[in-house]
């Protein structure tokens, strides 16, 4: 086996974020299954959230917070959250990200504004912040000489206590599959961090990139973990609607800055749905379109922000303006053909204030975890934000613990499998997940369309179960394995909410119920 002090799994900004905490005084291996700068925090248009303006102050973001999560938001976690923001973008300073300059600013850095927020407070890198901070972070961590970065690796699961027959159930690290060779390697740890993200791949259309695959909910669910709130997922309104479009967000910033939705004919609907219009939380804006497409028979509605100078377009989204222009839309002579698609999971892997999961020496960290900041919906821009506060939390309980011995771990066992006849049963499952879950278990969901999901991801795992028990892994294998796991639990969760809140909206319980709870399932209970 390969041993360091710690292993991160994942390698977006809260993975990078607990990495470089550590890295001064720990051996540290980053695993990740494409290339260290792939994952959703690259992706990320828009900003991070925090308190920076003179005009803003703690009390107004955790206010903002509170009632976007429709009553779901632990209120400790969400001030400790926001109380650290201002220093966490202090750090980001520090390491170089180049974050947009506004001269006219005290602050000396331009702040936008999206939807649910009442300042602006979104400080951002044009419009492609998460690229801006990842490549940054990146430069970092290559460089690092305790950092040992394992790229094209995919973790298959986690090694327990419980695993290995032990007394104690503690994390020791993970099965690793090395894509280049094939092989899966034993890598133990003193302390083992999920930073996978989550899982927006379940859904046909997301804003997420392809490595989106649950993979860590997944493994923290096998290892005992209770999961929460999986059935609050955000659909993002606005992605764009083109052929050769795939995944690629439209920012929330945009309407931040004036962006209009309207329908093929020009009408403005937002005023309709809600007083705040098109700077309304994202589930009512993403109900609000997905309502006027399916009553008029839509395949999309429309972005205008045409009626903004040119430069100022250019200047403020030029990601978005080249992207767009590409595929032949002028975005400042042209509305924005957007659909609404999968984008952020609020539930995920119960965790504290440091990040420790339900298993000792295991920690979560970012999309992938559950800490009660987002509550039944995320308030925009605060994904970063949680990912760099509560990975520097996580980073600061590691260097916090007694060095402990790890135990020999037993190599992955692969004597009883051979190599799979038909890759095509994979695919096939994989495209049958994704449909399913789009057309049961998306934006407005009825009992019976969860049974019908339910029914399918029942025959599915036993399928993909036998699959996994005779043949060697492989990434596909694993990531179908997670997904098709990561599902049950989204649906699973939704079959116990019994009323519309936040982003679970039934027709079955169109009505919020007075008391505000969260959903959580606990591995061999029901």
């Amino acid at each position: 086996m390969t041993q360091f002090d710690v292993i991160i799994i994942g390698s977006g900004l809260a993975g990078l974020t607990v990495a470089l905490n550590l890295a001064g005084r720990k051996k540290v291996a980053v695993i990740t299954k494409k290339a260290l700068i792939d994952g959703s925090s690259d992706w990320a248009q828009g900003g991070i959230a925090a308190v920076l303006a003179d005009d803003d102050s703690v009390e107004a973001h955790i206010r903002d917070t509170l009632s976007a999560g429709a009553g779901l938001c632990d209120e400790k976690v969400t001030r400790f959250v926001v109380e650290h923001g201002r220093e966490e973008i202090e750090w980001l300073i520090k390491q170089g990200v180049p974050f947009t300059k506004d001269a006219a600013s005290q602050l000396g850095y331009h702040l936008t504004r999206e939807g649910g927020h009442s300042h602006r407070r979104v400080i951002h890198a044009a419009d492609a912040t998460g690229h801006a901070v990842q490549m940054t972070l990146c430069e970092q961590v290559r460089r690092h000489p305790n950092i040992t970065l394992l790229e094209n690796h995919i973790a298959v699961d986690l090694i327990t206590g419980k695993k290995l027959g032990l007394a104690d159930n503690h994390c020791h690290g993970a099965y690793v599959l090395d894509k280049g060779t094939g092989k899966v390697e034993t890598y133990a740890a003193r302390q083992t961090v999920l930073a996978t993200g989550s899982a927006g791949k379940a859904y046909l259309y997301t804003t997420n990139p392809d490595v989106a695959t649950g993979d860590g909910i997944a493994m923290g669910w096998r290892a005992g973990c209770r999961v929460a709130n999986m059935e609050f997922i955000q659909f993002h309104p606005t992605c764009l609607y083109h052929p050769h479009a795939k995944s690629f967000l439209i920012t929330e910033a945009v309407r931040g800055e004036g962006g209009i939705l309207r329908l093929p004919d020009g009408t403005r609907f937002m005023p309709e749905h809600d007083p705040r219009a098109e700077l309304a939380t994202r589930d009512v804006v993403a109900r609000a379109i997905d309502f006027e497409m399916k009553k008029r028979g839509l395949d999309c509605v429309y972005l205008d922000i045409s009626h903004k100078p040119a430069d100022f377009l250019k200047e403020h989204f030029p990601t978005i303006y080249a992207r767009c222009l590409e595929l032949g839309i002028d975005i400042t002579r042209q509305p924005i053909p957007v659909v609404p698609a999968a984008h952020f999971s609020c539930g995920g892997i119960v965790t504290d204030l440091a990040a420790r999961t339900d298993i000792p020496n295991l920690y979560a960290v970012g999309e992938v975890a559950f800490t009660g900041l987002h509550g039944a919906n995320r308030l925009a821009s605060n994904s970063l934000l949680e990912c760099l506060v509560l990975g520097q939390a996580a980073a600061n309980d590691i260097l916090e613990q007694v060095e402990s011995a790890i135990p020999p771990l037993p190599e992955w066992d692969e004597s009883r499998v051979t190599d799979a006849d038909e890759e095509i049963v994979i695919s096939h499952n994989w495209d049958e997940l994704r449909r399913f879950m789009w057309d049961y278990v998306g934006i407005v969901r009825t009992n019976k369309r969860l049974e019908r999901a339910q029914h399918r991801i029942e025959l599915l795992t036993e399928e993909i179960d036998d699959y996994y028990s005779n043949f060697r892994v492989s990434n596909d294998l694993i990531e179908l394995r997670n997904l098709v796991l990561t599902a049950e639990l989204i649906v699973r969760c939704a079959m116990q909410r019994h009323e519309s809140r936040g982003l679970h909206f039934s027709r079955d319980y169109p009505d919020q119920l007075t008391e505000a709870k969260n959903t959580v399932l606990t591995p061999g209970g029901k």
